[in-house]
């Protein structure tokens, strides 16, 4: 059975040099084409040195593409949009790493973009592309979203507590993302000169992050909500000294109310009704979060009692497709801080895409994602 031909657009860049190597080791896709206006003629590996003897593949400019299975867009802020029509008529199913598409609310986009959507009828089609939450609707969709690296780890981190309906939606959620510089994008600025980025740990958006927006669209979907969550939230994003990583620490306030076992509340048993009303604690937290994620491949649970690496850490995360998830309860406060983290190019972009892109065709979610990470780096 021939594989399926898959085509990068925007291929120079970090994430599309990340899915060109992910697609190249895939078992079941063949990479046909890579696209890059400034790159055109030259060897994938001239931008991705990592490359080297591995593909006989140039990239070949935009307006050269053909038709294909998949086509993957990892493109700049706006372009995708621009251009959607023509891309979508180059292949019946598109997945689109770049924000264009993230949010399903043209009025959402528009307050955390500052402009209007060019194509906001599409909004509602694109399926936002995190399979641990959108599963079900990714084997019929023929256009799929990526995720926003710092919101994968946060929607991640706190979708747990959302679902079992714990937090206090009138205490405003507290996030603060750490993330590295390959964050930024390859293109080189003032921020990514080395004597000012080298050991820098700054705050680059303290408040008005975009990525805000799919935490209140995806959180808001879990709780029930139709439409954003209506909570108060302050999101924080920091520069620290990584290449790649996202660490999120979130501060969760939670309901003085019982918290009550969706899985107890199930049973019909006396001897199990006084168990279904507890009061929130380690061992609920833990209930809460194995019930969610037991069964997702990419999650882990990282809580130990001692070690370095008793808590989530992005450093041994590096090229794989993880997102470890930690937490500790503060019952003084009634707060749940929730860490998270991430490879940013992977589970937060090209990673996470090949995830939905093996979803989307009924695979296996695990092809071509099974690298652990490396330890020590």
């Amino acid at each position: 059975m021939s594989r399926l031909r898959v085509a990068i657009v925007g291929g120079s860049g970090y994430a599309g040099g990340e899915l060109a190597r992910l697609l190249l080791f895939h078992p079941e896709v063949e990479l046909t084409q890579v696209a890059s206006g400034s790159q055109a003629g030259h060897y994938l590996h001239s931008a991705h040195p990592n490359l080297r003897k591995l593909t006989t593949i140039r990239f070949c400019h935009p307006d050269d593409l053909t038709s294909c299975d998949i086509l993957c867009l990892c493109l700049p802020h706006g372009a995708s949009a621009k251009a959607i029509e023509r891309y979508r008529g180059l292949a019946p199913r598109v997945i689109d790493l770049s924000a264009d598409f993230r949010l399903r609310s043209a009025e959402l986009y528009e307050h955390w973009y500052g402009e209007a959507h060019s194509e906001p009828g599409l909004l509602r089609e694109a399926v936002y592309g995190l399979p641990e939450l959108h599963r079900a609707e990714l084997p019929e969709a023929s256009f799929v979203s990526g995720t926003g690296c710092m919101a994968t780890a946060a929607i991640l981190g706190l979708v747990p507590l959302y679902r079992a309906g714990v937090v206090n939606r009138n205490i405003p959620l507290v996030v603060d993302a750490k993330v590295g510089s390959s964050a930024a994008g390859a293109m080189p600025g003032a921020s990514s000169h080395h004597p000012d980025r080298s050991g820098a740990v700054r705050s680059f958006q303290p408040t008005g992050h975009r990525h805000t927006a799919e935490l209140l669209q995806e959180l808001g979907r879990v709780s029930g909500v139709d439409g954003e969550l209506e909570q108060s939230m302050a999101f924080s994003a920091t520069s620290v000294e990584l290449v790649r990583g996202v660490l999120v620490t979130a501060h969760a306030f939670v309901n003085e109310a019982p918290y009550s076992d969706a899985n107890e509340a199930a049973a019909s048993s006396s001897a199990h009704a006084s168990e279904r009303n507890k009061p929130l604690d380690e061992r609920a937290l833990w209930r809460i979060y194995r019930a969610a994620y037991q069964h997702e491949p990419f999650i882990r649970l990282v809580k130990e009692r001692s070690g370095v690496y008793r808590y989530p850490e992005p450093k041994i995360l590096a090229g794989s497709n993880y997102c470890d998830i930690g937490f500790e309860y503060d019952p003084e406060q009634r707060r749940v801080v929730v860490m998270a983290a991430l490879d940013n190019l992977m589970k937060g972009a090209a990673g996470n895409a090949v995830q939905a892109l093996n979803s989307m065709c009924g695979w296996d979610e695990t092809l071509g994602l099974t690298f652990p990470g490396l330890h020590p780096v």
